[in-house]
């Protein structure tokens, strides 16, 4: 093939570059006698379309055109990405999304994913069927079927079951049936916003409205919440991405007043939405146990200061006062939350006690732990994990975390066959030289927060009795407890009244957590607050 101006261009290796000649005319492509072309009737026909298609792109008057073009591809992807599908799951263990995958039109969801954060799971599968262990339940699943085997019992899925990479999926529109099969508690599936509630964890907001200029509405919520708060004119909106906030009752309420008009609640995407109509600038602020919530108009930003609540946090996507051109205000940060290092104990091939056949203690302390750090989460606490699965650490290492992350308080958590209801300990030192300076003995650095540490264990031991469980303080040689510098507490769970099945019942331990929770709750202010 020849170009007008003696440069030469190959079209294919089967076309002779003789026997086709193009030539410009006007800023087009012509075929000579192209159908001369000594070419068979694919190779035409190929050669054909590609020469139209170089036409096309060449030609100046075509180019804005291959702009918008392009630019129509690439924003149906974008689009997409942000709307990603994704289903919440609320529960007294863990709170945590999940992305959701389309097939045949169908949304599925993850099996190991969706199980692994409520209790242990251990699966195998051939590529034709999964075996599926939950706890002490066995379950068998087959490609592309829709009967799986359940606990000795048959269940039907609403679609075939799937096998991907050894990845079992299972289609979202059976799980307010498939979950009570394995967890044993009652399960809400608000299907339409992908948003599951497993057992009585569902937060119901309230309203009151103050007329009294400024004129502010306090919602009320049934347990913490820590929402996203964006503004635009005439709106602030309240997005609840991990409180399994439900609707107050209605979708709408109408306001008899002047400023704040109208309340709405929608649920879409695994996150529940408030949104706050106004006719002026909204601040929001909060309790300090963050179940009130107060907006007030901005004309009179005292009345904040003056109720005893702090500023909410900004948006992430907040502007800067010099970008703030629609009036909102713009509140300052939050005082910084106190840092509870909670560490499961044992791990990896330190399986801990043998507390049955099979339970072996590791895996208790790492599901209560879990469980412990959800409970201090909704009470304000930031929560580090020591050990999120089945690895080792060191007691060393495990000191020398809490010490480094320069927690407020230190949680290691055991699990004990004997006895019932939960045992506190605080550290037992043994006599070592006097500090000196900022160094401490390693054995004895507890020394300078032993009090406080005390001070804790008292106040857990006192909610656990409050909440009518068996519970002891006691004083014991047990590392890490002497090497952590922090204000530092061990817990170890016993069973209670149903037994041992009860150190693996999701409701006994959220009991235990909420009240071990709720006692170091009501010491805080003895607890280093970390800049």
């Amino acid at each position: 093939m020849r170009w007008s101006n003696g440069a030469r261009a190959s079209v294919g290796s089967q076309l002779p570059v003789a026997s086709c000649q193009l030539s410009v005319v006007s800023g087009q492509f012509q075929a000579n006698s192209y159908s001369q072309c000594t070419v068979n009737d694919f190779h035409r026909r190929v050669g054909y379309w590609a020469l139209r298609i170089v036409n096309w792109v060449l030609s100046t008057r075509y180019w804005v055109l291959a702009g918008l073009t392009l630019l129509s591809w690439l924003t149906p992807s974008t689009a997409s990405a942000a709307t990603e599908k994704q289903i919440s799951i609320y529960s007294p263990v863990a709170v945590y999304s999940l992305p959701v995958v389309e097939r045949s039109g169908r949304d599925y969801v993850g099996l190991l994913e969706l199980l692994e954060p409520l209790g242990r799971v251990n699966t195998d599968t051939n590529g034709r069927s999964l075996k599926l262990r939950y706890n002490s339940i066995d379950a068998e699943f087959f490609a592309g079927k829709t009967r799986a085997k359940i606990h000795g019992h048959e269940f039907d899925f609403a679609a075939p079951f799937l096998i991907e990479n050894s990845r079992g999926l299972l289609p979202v529109s059976s799980l307010s049936a498939f979950l009570p099969r394995f967890l044993g508690t009652p399960v809400n599936f608000h299907e339409t916003s992908r948003r599951v509630f497993i057992g009585d964890v569902a937060i119901q907001p309230s309203f009151h409205l103050d007329n009294t200029p400024p004129s502010r509405l306090l919602l009320s919520f049934s347990a913490p919440v820590n929402p996203t708060i964006s503004t635009e004119p005439g709106k602030l909106r309240m997005t609840f991405s991990r409180d399994p906030v439900v609707s107050p009752g209605s979708q709408s309420i109408t306001f008899e007043n002047q400023i704040i008009t109208h309340a709405n609640y929608s649920e879409n995407n695994g996150e529940a939405e408030l949104e706050v109509d106004a006719t002026a600038p909204l601040m929001a602020t909060y309790s300090s146990d963050r179940r009130t919530i107060t907006l007030t108009s901005v004309q009179a930003p005292a009345a904040a200061a003056s109720s005893g609540q702090h500023p909410l946090e900004p948006p992430a996507a907040a502007t800067s006062p010099s970008d703030n051109k629609a009036g909102h205000a713009i509140t300052s940060s939050p005082p910084r939350r106190i840092l509870a290092v909670v560490d499961p104990a044992h791990g990896g091939d330190e399986r801990g006690a043998a507390l049955s056949d099979k339970i072996a203690e590791k895996d208790v302390t790492l599901g209560f732990a879990r469980l412990l750090r959800h409970e201090l989460e909704t009470r304000g606490f930031a929560v580090n994990l020591l050990r999120n699965g089945d690895n080792s650490l060191t007691l060393d290492q495990r000191a020398e975390a809490a010490n480094v992350a320069g927690a407020g308080i230190y949680i290691s958590v055991h699990a004990i066959s004997q006895g019932n209801g939960a045992r506190v300990y605080t550290a037992l030192l043994p006599a070592e030289g006097e500090s000196k300076g900022v160094f401490h003995a390693w054995n004895s650095a507890q020394s300078a927060a032993l009090q406080v540490s005390r001070i804790v264990s008292a106040a857990v031991v006192a909610e656990l009795q409050k909440q009518q469980f068996s519970a002891q303080e006691r004083p014991a040689s047990l590392r890490p407890l002497n090497n952590v510098v922090v204000p530092a507490i061990a817990v170890e769970l016993a069973p209670g009244p149903d037994g041992i099945n009860d150190l693996i019942s999701a409701n006994y331990q959220q009991r235990v957590a909420a009240a071990i929770a709720d006692g170091v709750a009501s010491v805080r202010g003895q607890l280093q607050v970390q800049p």
